[in-house]
């Protein structure tokens, strides 16, 4: 009895001593923190958008159609090599003939006339071995392959013309994340004074120092800027979904940017040296270009058709009734062609000379769509620049404004309307100043884009 009460108390010591351990194990964990999300960089976002963007897909498809396309134009100037099976059965007396001829299986008693106008069934397997080589085919394959080549260089202009909008996208979405936050600490700061400011005229009013018209007032003014903190955090959500959908995430995905939006000058040039840029360096004027040039090799392409066509031909098989056995026999050929009349021939051309004319008329037309576009760009971010500066002074006058009124209302010099007039003009300062300087960053953003120059974010980081 007394070892049965040893034996229970050592295994509850056990049992005890396991718990403890386990316990000190589970508090001794360090909180989680899993749940919070990453601080996202500018440039972390870029990355990850050029990674992960449906678009850069998109383009590495058509980079490797352009190349799959060379392979196979190229494939014009190897051998064509066919493996070729046939089975026929008939009583044809040229195919019985033939057949027996091919077989090796021709007797003396097959010159019978009634054995060769009224032969018996026979069958014929046919294994064969078919080489075929183009030695001049009119320069066709070469035709092909450049034009192979150009759609190479036309698919890299459009991976890079993609690369930069996604650029473009990732810093007006960033910047639109730091906007709704700005916006939303201003609103929550209004919010804020308001409060103090109507407890205040609460205080006030209970020692009848002010009337109930200027504490109905500040609540009206309170309850305005409650309906702009509610939507700011709003535009906060919207904010992030938009960034999330251009890093190719999910619009729910949680994130949580650094920095701040900061007054910052850029450099840009003239705005003609911008457009020389432009038609130099875009990426969409450079494809439309490889494209005149394709359109051009159509032509000469279609051209070469006048010339004749030079192809050889080898043929090694192995004919017998059944699979088991058969004669063997080859060929060797040579096949020289010229089309003395093609009537479409003709047309190919004037369809290729058409496509070629339609490809430069493209080409001038985007030249004349680009320059509009740096001039937009260019006086849009001259604009942007000037509110910035505007809208840094109007701030400053708005805050000493609502200084001098709030202390000529504690006076007893003004009323409380000329104080929320006052405290509205300085909200409304504070988020013209973050607007402006959004469009000052993306207005430069665009700037770059327009003269084909947002190969990295450098000038924003």
């Amino acid at each position: 009895m007394k070892t049965h009460r040893f034996v229970l108390k050592t295994l509850s010591f056990l049992f005890i001593l396991s718990c403890v351990q386990v316990l000190g194990y589970v508090f001794s964990i360090p909180p989680s923190h899993a749940d919070e999300p990453e601080v996202l960089t500018l440039s972390a976002a870029c990355e990850t958008a050029l990674k992960n963007n449906p678009l850069i897909r998109v383009t590495l498809s058509g980079r490797q159609i352009a190349d799959a396309e060379l392979r196979e134009a190229r494939a014009g100037w190897f051998p064509l090599l066919q493996f070729n099976e046939t089975f026929t059965r008939g009583n044809n007396p040229v195919f019985v003939f033939g057949s027996l001829l091919e077989q090796a299986r021709f007797t003396q008693a097959n010159f019978s006339l009634s054995s060769l106008n009224n032969p018996e069934p026979l069958s014929n397997f046919r294994t064969a071995l078919i080489l075929r080589q183009a030695l001049f085919d009119r320069l066709q394959t070469y035709t092909r392959v450049a034009q192979a080549r150009l759609g190479q260089r036309q698919a890299e202009m459009q991976k890079v013309m993609v690369e930069q909008q996604i650029r473009f996208e990732v810093v007006r979405t960033y910047s639109g994340v730091l906007v709704a936050h700005a916006k939303k600490g201003v609103t929550d700061e209004a919010v804020k004074t308001a409060e103090s400011d109507m407890k205040r005229i609460q205080d006030r009013f209970k020692n009848g120092l002010v009337v109930e018209s200027d504490l109905l007032a500040a609540e009206v003014q309170l309850a305005e800027f409650r309906q702009q903190q509610i939507d700011s955090e709003g535009d906060v959500a919207m904010a992030y979904a938009a960034l999330n959908t251009v890093l190719g995430l999910p619009v729910e995905r949680s994130q949580k940017v650094a920095g701040e939006l900061e007054e910052r000058r850029f450099e840009t040039s003239a705005q003609e040296e911008m457009i020389r840029l432009a038609l130099l360096q875009r990426p969409d004027y450079l494809r439309a270009g490889y494209n005149v040039l394709s359109n051009k090799e159509g032509v000469v392409g279609a051209k070469r058709e006048y010339l004749p066509r030079l192809d050889v031909f080898g043929n090694y098989g192995m004919s017998g009734n059944d699979l088991s056995s058969g004669s063997s026999d080859y060929t060797v050929s040579a096949s020289l062609t010229f089309n003395i009349f093609d009537p479409g021939r003709h047309a190919r051309i004037e369809k290729a000379r058409a496509a070629e004319s339609m490809a430069t008329a493209e080409q001038e037309h985007l030249a004349s769509e680009i320059r509009l576009e740096v001039v937009r760009a260019y006086q849009q971010h001259i604009s942007a620049r000037g509110r910035l500066a505007v809208a840094g002074q109007a701030i400053d006058q708005a805050a000493e404004t609502h200084r001098i009124v709030q202390n000529r209302y504690r006076e007893g010099l003004t009323t409380i309307t000329e104080v929320l007039r006052s405290e509205t003009a300085l909200l409304r300062a504070r988020l013209n100043l973050i607007a402006a300087r959004s469009d000052h960053y993306v207005s430069y953003a665009h700037l770059l884009l327009s003269a084909g120059k947002l190969t990295d974010i450098q000038p924003f980081l």
